[in-house]
């Protein structure tokens, strides 16, 4: 039974420094302020808008030349 409890100790103190070292790593983060975050989600937005079109323009141009094919 005293194996037991040593176990569930262990887990418990290594659980405990898991979240303490978590802990230390988050706060060496550099995290962005509203003003970056704005601004890549912008760009992100902006890229997936201009990946849609060329996706789209494509697709009805490979439509078009396969329907010509066909018919």
């Amino acid at each position: 039974m005293g194996d037991w409890i040593e176990k569930v100790q262990d887990g418990v103190r290594r659980l405990t420094e898991f979240f303490r070292e978590s802990w230390q790593e988050l706060k060496k983060v550099h995290w962005p302020s509203r003003k970056e975050t704005y601004a890549a989600t912008l760009v992100v937005i902006i890229v997936v808008v201009l990946i849609s079109v060329y996706l789209a323009v494509v697709d009805l141009g490979l439509t078009k030349a396969i329907q010509a094919i066909v018919d």
